[in-house]
C-alpha cells in the first residue's frame, strides 16, 4: 500500500444455515433442484399466506452467539426490508434491523504469528432472496425462487480490519467456526458461506473514516484478497489524483481482476424498515438458551492448542488439521485406534491430503478410510511393514484394494539380523571403495550402503536395523585391517 494511507475493513458475512427446511415455509433448502422445485405460496409471496419462524434457526443463532461471546437479546424484532428487484417476489425481505438477536463478540485471527480479536457489531436473522441466471447468448435472464426463503445469518464486523490478510484470516476462522458447530456447510462455492467486503482508505493516523464502497461478488477466498488489494490500490490512486471516492456498490470481475460499478450505495432509510406484522417479537426461551450452552462443541482455537499441549504436535501440524472439521475428525479417529499422534498427523496432512486435494476430493469421500490408514500406520510401528511398504499399500487400497489383499500382497518386513547380514556383507563385499571411503572418515556414506540394502531387499528390510547392522559390520572392519 502506497505509504500515508490507512485500509479500513469491515465484512458483512452471510451464512446458510443447514435447516431441513426454510425459515418460513416447509420447503426444502435441498441444493441443485429442479430451478423453482422448492417453493410454495409462502415463499414466492403470493396473497394472503403467514410466515411461520423455523425454531431451529433460532437454535443455530444461538448457538454461534453463545460461541463468539455475543450479548444476546431475549426479546427481538424481525422486519420487513423493502425493495424491489427480480429475485425478490414479496418486494420485500425479512430481517431484523434495530433489534438483532445478537451484537458484539468477536472473532480470534492471527496473523503474521500475531494474535487479535475482530469485534462484531451484530448477528442477524433474515431470509435469502432468489437468484438470477443470465444467458448471455440469449441476451436475457431467469430466476431462480428455490434460494428464496433460506435461513441466513448476517454477520457484521466492526471496521477494524486494515489489510486483507486480516480480512481473509478472519473469514477463514468465521468459515471454520460455523463448520465446527454444524450449522453451515460452507460451501462458498454453492453460496452457503459468502460476503460483501466495505473498503475505504483514510491518511495515517486519521480517526475519521473515508468514504467507503462495498464489494460483492466474493465467494473465495482468493476473489476476497485480491477484491480488497485492487480496491485499496483504486482508492489511493483516486484520492491522490486529486478525485473523491464515490460510495457505491461494486462488483468483483475475476476475469479481468479489477473491481467495477454496480449502483450506488444504499443507506439503511432507503429501504424504509418496519416491523414485520405478521410475526410476533422472538422471545428466547432460557431452555433455549441454555440448551447452546451446554451442547458447545470443541471450537477450532481450542482444539489446536489440545494438539499442541497434549498430543505434542507442531503448531504447523496443528494448523493444517483443524483448518477443516473433517480433517480433524479424520485424525482423531486414526489416532483413537492407538496410532501414535505424530504418525497420524504426518500420513493425513501428508500422503493422504496431497493426494484428495491433488484429486479434488474431499476427506468425507476419501477411497482410504481411518480405519484402512490405521491398520497401515499400526503395522508400521508394530515393525510388521517398512515405510515404503506403508506406501504401497495405502497406494492400492486408494486404488480400490482391499486393506487385506493389499497388506499381505507386500508381505513382511525384514527384521531378522541373521537374514540381513549376509546381504549387507555381499554389499560391502562389492563395493570396497566406498568402503575404504567410510573408514576414512566420511560417514555420510552409511546412507549410499542402506539405499543398496532396501534395493536389494525391495524396501523389505527394516531401516533402522539395517542402519546399525551396517554400522557395526564396517566397525568391524575397521578393527581387523
Amino acid at each position: 500500500m502506497a505509504s500515508g494511507f490507512q485500509a479500513v475493513i469491515g465484512l458483512e458475512v452471510h451464512c446458510q444455515l443447514q435447516t431441513k427446511s426454510k425459515i418460513f415455509c416447509g420447503c426444502s433448502t435441498e441444493y441443485g433442484a429442479k430451478a423453482n422445485h422448492n417453493t410454495c405460496p409462502v415463499c414466492l409471496g403470493l396473497p394472503g399466506v403467514l410466515p411461520v419462524l423455523n425454531e431451529q434457526v433460532v437454535r443455530y443463532a444461538l448457538r454461534l452467539g453463545v460461541a463468539l461471546g455475543c450479548s444476546i437479546r431475549s426479546s427481538s424484532r424481525l422486519a420487513r426490508k423493502n425493495y424491489f428487484y427480480p429475485d425478490l417476489p414479496k418486494g420485500y425481505q425479512i430481517s431484523q434491523f434495530d433489534e438483532p438477536i445478537l451484537s458484539g463478540g468477536s472473532v480470534p485471527i492471527t496473523v503474521n504469528e500475531s494474535e487479535s480479536q475482530v469485534e462484531l457489531t451484530r448477528i442477524h436473522i433474515e431470509e435469502d432472496a432468489g437468484k438470477l441466471v443470465h444467458c448471455a447468448d440469449r441476451n436475457e435472464s431467469h430466476v431462480d425462487y428455490n434460494r428464496t426463503g433460506m435461513p441466513l445469518l448476517e454477520i457484521v464486523s466492526e471496521p477494524v480490519m486494515h489489510s486483507s490478510d486480516e480480512a481473509v484470516a478472519y473469514l477463514k476462522e468465521l468459515h471454520n467456526i460455523v463448520q465446527y458447530l454444524d450449522i453451515c456447510d460452507g460451501h462458498m462455492e454453492q453460496g452457503s458461506f459468502r460476503c460483501d467486503a466495505n473498503v475505504s482508505i483514510r491518511p495515517e493516523g486519521s480517526q475519521t473514516l473515508g468514504t467507503r464502497t462495498e464489494l460483492k461478488n466474493l465467494n473465495s477466498f482468493n476473489h476476497v484478497k485480491r477484491a480488497i488489494e485492487f480496491e485499496i490500490s483504486r482508492q489511493i490512486d483516486c484520492v491522490t489524483s486529486g478525485d473523491c471516492v464515490v460510495q457505491e456498490t461494486r462488483l468483483w470481475d475475476e476475469k479481468s481482476g479489477r473491481t467495477r460499478a454496480m449502483r450506488g450505495k444504499e443507506e439503511a432509510h432507503d429501504y424504509r424498515y418496519f416491523a414485520e406484522p405478521d410475526l410476533l417479537p422472538l422471545v428466547v426461551e432460557e431452555s433455549m438458551l441454555e440448551e447452546a450452552k451446554s451442547t458447545l462443541p470443541e471450537l477450532p482455537r481450542q482444539r489446536r492448542s489440545r494438539y499442541i499441549n497434549e498430543y505434542g504436535l507442531t503448531p504447523y501440524d496443528a494448523d493444517v488439521l483443524v483448518s477443516e472439521r473433517a480433517y480433524g475428525v479424520y485424525f482423531e479417529e486414526v489416532f483413537a485406534k492407538g496410532v501414535s499422534a505424530k504418525m497420524a498427523a504426518n500420513w493425513v496432512q501428508g500422503e493422504l491430503l496431497g493426494r484428495l486435494n491433488a484429486a479434488g476430493t474431499a476427506i468425507v469421500n476419501s477411497p482410504i478410510t481411518a480405519d484402512h490408514l490405521s491398520q497401515i500406520l499400526q503395522r508400521i510401528e508394530d515393525g510388521t511393514i517398512s515405510g515404503k511398504q506403508a506406501k504401497q499399500v495405502f497406494q492400492s487400497v486408494y486404488d480400490g484394494e482391499a486393506i487385506e489383499t493389499a497388506l499381505t500382497a507386500v508381505g513382511e518386513q525384514l527384521n531378522d539380523p541373521s537374514q540381513l547380514s549376509p546381504i549387507i556383507e555381499q554389499i560391502l563385499d562389492a563395493h570396497p571403495n566406498e568402503v575404504a571411503t567410510y573408514l576414512g572418515g566420511k560417514t555420510k556414506t552409511l546412507g549410499y550402503f542402506v539405499g543398496q540394502v532396501m534395493r536389494e531387499t525391495q524396501g523389505s528390510a527394516n531401516p533402522a536395523l539395517v542402519n546399525r547392522l551396517i554400522t557395526e559390520l564396517l566397525e568391524e572392519r575397521r578393527t581387523t585391517e
